[in-house]
């Protein structure tokens, strides 16, 4: 009797065992159809033993075999299991959620045949000729290239230096060599912009496009093709890292820095990380490049691990890096959310016919509304949270969990009338904008613009061509754009950042401020970046004006290594919820008391998360730190065992290990 060892998307940290019936080991990494309590599931078969701890009469027979679809292949199949170890979680979860969503039902798939994509390049697009600088970098990468071998290469490059033309260029001697090239990019709306300089540059190659916006069978007809070896080029966000990647030669992992390659939900892995260890199961090259590199990447350059390559200068030889400028707001007050300064520099702008850029990461047009008589503030009443003012839709929204209420037009505590937006956000901007300057062609950029399938190729279009005078918008306008014409940038409430709980807030503030103003001046025409803030003299404004990141980057490494914060140590979470506070402080009461004593493993007490509350939730953590990451593994192991063990009525526990956000 034949044993099939199957796992399913449940949560639990186990393989399941069923009579094999039809099953063979050519099928091993395969979808099979099983049943499961009164239920008819999807599970992936891993393997074939001679015998069950589960006595004869109790083992079900698997009901189907879905051949229709490659079985996942068995380095794959590795690749995950580490990863259920590694970020520990159920091992059938991981699995499953590494498929398609089309492909998680119990049901066969109808195979179609996958299209090739050949195209002629893009309009105006041309093939780049390479830099000095450039030219070095890729001949010292390519170098790792040709034995091959595996190897990390940082290449810190400001913003306009070209990075884009170095990946090209070694993929060009991958698809050379027949192999794939993958290309990741923090956020969906980037990928457009990046396949067009792709096939531009290789007009006949095969190039695949995998994100979580695709229609379903469109992304099942990406996931199966890369089963196929061969050269070609995949441009993919995060989930790409989790797929089949047969003859995988570069991987090349874009704003490495960005906090978007962590997953927030399920499985919460790094792609980032995970890019580094495909690239070494797969004995590859792998390049993160980012013009503000993560500290956790420069302190693997300081021991030897990753190789630095720099390129210090722009591109195009006509370019200078912007001329920064601080306005203090204590001097220069900000009227809806402009000052003196930055208006005379807009108007200025527009009177040459240059485009202009004024960036808040806050959306809606007021992120309060508060009455004036007796302090009242409109709060969700399900979140930790204040209701943001989105007036042109005449609504409160809470950005948490998604209530939407009819701005009231009385205070519910005194009955005032006269309610107030309190503070900026993007729709507020607009506003402003168009009422100082009436002629000009505004457009607003933020989640609640952007939510159309084409519109940031459409905003694309419209900076290139001319049909914008002004942008207003959210990070989504901070990074991996090239507009020419854009001259001026205006950063509004930049001190929002600056007061942050979170270790990182420095570190994400001059990334973002130095993203930010890279958007000015990328051409011939010099860049202006007016930054409004109240504390000028914060060290992270200076070394915004010095423009040198990396100084500054040391500056931040010294201060983590004194207090031992992570990249010199290593963390998880340990995250609850529930709909009652007191069970969720008594879980993690309980948790506490069952965490092993190991050497060095330090557990913090359980605090309040960051927001207390979302959608009637109640959330809480507890922070475990180690200096060493096999510590902390050989601790997080025992633990969660026993965690799993452990009752948890009402409560919802995950463990996100390496965390971005604490």
């Amino acid at each position: 009797m034949t044993i099939a060892r199957v796992v399913l998307d449940v949560p639990l940290a186990r393989e399941f065992d069923y009579l094999a019936g039809e099953a063979t080991a050519a099928d091993v990494g395969q979808r099979v159809v099983v049943p499961f309590g009164q239920r008819t599931v999807l599970g992936i078969l891993v393997g074939l033993v001679a015998t069950s701890d589960v006595p004869d009469d109790r083992l079900r027979p698997i009901q189907a075999v879905l051949r229709e679809t490659p079985a996942l292949p068995d380095a794959l199949l590795q690749f995950l299991r580490f990863c259920a170890s590694y970020y520990h979680q159920p091992i059938g979860q991981v699995m499953i959620q590494a498929l398609p969503p089309a492909l998680r039902r119990p049901v066969a798939w109808k195979p179609r045949k996958v299209r090739r994509r050949s195209k002629s390049p893009a309009p105006g697009h041309h093939q780049h000729v390479l830099t000095a600088a450039q030219q070095q970098v890729v001949e010292t990468i390519g170098r790792d290239l040709v034995t091959p071998r595996f190897a990390v290469h940082l290449l810190q490059g400001i913003t306009g230096s070209g990075k884009t033309e170095v990946y090209l260029a070694l993929a060009q001697r991958v698809l050379e060599a027949g192999r794939l090239v993958l290309l990741l990019v923090p956020e969906i709306n980037l990928t457009p912009q990046l396949l067009a300089r792709v096939q531009a540059q290789f007009p006949a190659a095969e190039l695949l496009e995998l994100h979580s916006q695709l229609a379903a069978t469109a992304r099942v007809r990406v996931w199966l093709a890369l089963f196929e070896p061969g050269p070609r080029v995949v441009v993919a966000t995060r989930l790409a890292i989790l797929c089949p990647l047969p003859d995988l030669g570069l991987v090349v992992v874009d704003e490495e820095h960005d906090a978007s390659y962590k997953q927030q939900e399920g499985l919460r892995y790094s792609a980032r990380d995970l890019a580094v260890l495909r690239a070494r199961d797969a004995e590859c090259v792998v390049v993160l490049g980012s013009a503000t590199p993560s500290l956790e990447s420069l302190a693997q350059v300081q021991r030897g691990r990753y190789q630095a390559q720099v390129l210090a200068q722009r591109a195009d030889p006509r370019a200078r890096p912007p001329r920064i400028e601080l306005v203090d707001t204590t001097v220069w007050p900000a009227v809806d959310g402009l000052s003196e300064p930055a208006i005379t520099a807009l108007s200025a702008a527009l009177e040459r016919r240059e485009q202009s850029l004024v960036f808040l990461n806050r959306r809606g047009f007021s992120p309060a509304l508060w009455c004036g008589q007796c302090a009242w503030m409109a709060a969700c009443p399900r979140c930790s949270g204040r209701l943001v003012v989105h007036l042109r839709a005449r609504q409160c929204r809470c950005h948490l969990c998604g209530l939407q209420k009819a701005i009231p037009r009385h205070c519910p505590h005194c009955g005032n009338a006269d309610l107030r937006p309190a503070g900026d956000g993007t729709q507020r901007l607009e506003a402003r904008l168009r009422s100082v300057w009436p002629s000009a062609r505004v457009l607003r950029v933020d989640a609640d613009t952007m939510s159309g399938k084409d519109s940031f190729e459409t905003l694309r279009a419209d900076m290139l061509e001319g049909r914008v005078d002004m942008a207003v918008g959210t990070q989504m306008l901070s990074k991996g754009h090239d507009f020419p014409a854009l001259t001026t940038v205006v950063v509004v409430n930049a001190d929002q950042a600056l007061f942050s709980a979170d270790f990182r807030a420095s570190e994400r503030l001059l990334s973002q401020l130095l993203q930010v103003a890279g958007r000015a001046g990328r051409a011939g025409l010099p860049g202006r970046v007016f930054v409004q803030t109240a504390h000028p003299a914060h060290p992270v404004f200076q070394a915004l004006l010095q423009g040198d990141y990396l100084a500054y980057a040391n500056v931040m490494l010294d201060e983590r290594r004194l207090v031992g914060f992570p990249p010199y140590s290593h963390q998880a979470l340990l995250r609850a919820d529930g709909l009652q506070a007191a069970a969720v402080e008594a879980f993690l009461a309980r948790a506490a008391v069952l965490a092993p004593a190991i050497p060095e493993v330090e557990l913090f007490d359980a605090v309040p998360a960051p927001i207390g509350r979302v959608a009637n939730r109640h959330r809480f953590q507890l922070l475990v730190q180690a200096p060493e990451r096999h510590r902390l593994q050989t601790f997080l192991t025992a633990w969660v065992a026993l965690l799993r063990a452990e009752p948890a009525a009402g409560v919802h526990w995950v463990m996100d290990v390496d965390p971005v956000d604490i």
